[in-house]
């Protein structure tokens, strides 16, 4: 069985500046992290309102991710080692300081999942 996984963040940015953030995430960031990392995809929300429910279904004060991205990686090992190097490239450290509002992730959550079959 091998030991890769996937790595699915969701993020739940400011609304304020949210658009800016989509500029910047599909000109500049998505490009870049797609040429650097075994990223799935990138997506950004489309103004569709969520559906949510279940026994229990609980909504973040912060409201629903508005941000998702999936990136492969070869195992946990791999991505504890490999992110934080790909994060602190200067080329990459060039692209974040273009951001529009750094402090705008209200919430981030990252889950790691393997293939079920």
């Amino acid at each position: 069985m091998s030991d890769a996984i996937v790595e699915i963040r969701d993020y739940t940015f400011d609304a304020e500046t949210f658009a800016a953030y989509k500029v910047w995430a599909e000109e500049l960031a998505v490009p870049w992290l797609k040429a650097n990392l075994d990223v799935i995809d990138f997506w950004i929300d489309c103004g569709i309102d969520a559906e949510v429910s279940g026994s229990n279904p609980q909504v973040s004060p912060n409201g629903q991710p508005n941000i998702t991205w999936i990136i492969r990686w070869d195992s946990i090992e791999d991505r504890q080692e490999r992110f934080a190097k790909t994060m602190a490239l200067p080329e990459w450290q060039t692209i974040w300081a273009k951001h529009p509002n750094e402090h705008g992730y209200l919430h981030m959550n990252a889950r790691f999942m393997k293939a079920s079959a």
